[in-house]
């Protein structure tokens, strides 16, 4: 039942936000790997984006601490990209709210935010996944 309920909010996020989303951040992963130096932050944008396209049924985790490299990342990143990007899933989230089918959407869209803003030292792994990670089993 999760699955078809994950399924049809993706087909809806896909058709509503999630293509023009999933643009801006391939847009953001070609300008940055122009450079090599910038590489880390466009393959980072391409992991996004196939987050943005299909986010239902699927969350974003801590990997651990943030090392120094990966904070110096996150900052260089939030302000060369992280901000616009975070201002392109607020204002798709604002439309989508405006009807009561897109109200999940849009709360979606918000909690996209953390990760645009600061995407190293995360991870995508599908929902299950994640909830394994915060109750693992007791083991004898």
């Amino acid at each position: 039942m999760r699955t078809i309920i994950s399924l049809i909010l993706n087909i809806i996020w896909l058709l509503t936000a999630g293509w023009v989303l999933f643009l801006g951040y391939v847009l953001a992963g070609i300008i940055a790997c122009i450079f090599i130096v910038t590489i880390p932050f466009g393959v980072a944008s391409f992991r996004i984006a196939g987050f943005v396209l299909w986010p239902f049924g699927r969350e974003v985790v801590d990997r651990g601490r943030a090392t120094g490299v990966g904070t110096v990342g996150n900052v260089i990143w939030f302000v060369v990209a992280g901000w616009w990007l975070a201002l392109g899933h607020v204002a798709t989230a604002v439309a989508q709210a405006l009807t009561i089918i897109g109200i999940p959407l849009a709360w979606a869209n918000l909690k996209l935010i953390p990760v645009t803003c600061f995407p190293f030292g995360k991870e995508v792994v599908s929902s299950s996944d994640a909830r394994a990670r915060m109750f693992p089993t007791a083991r004898p």
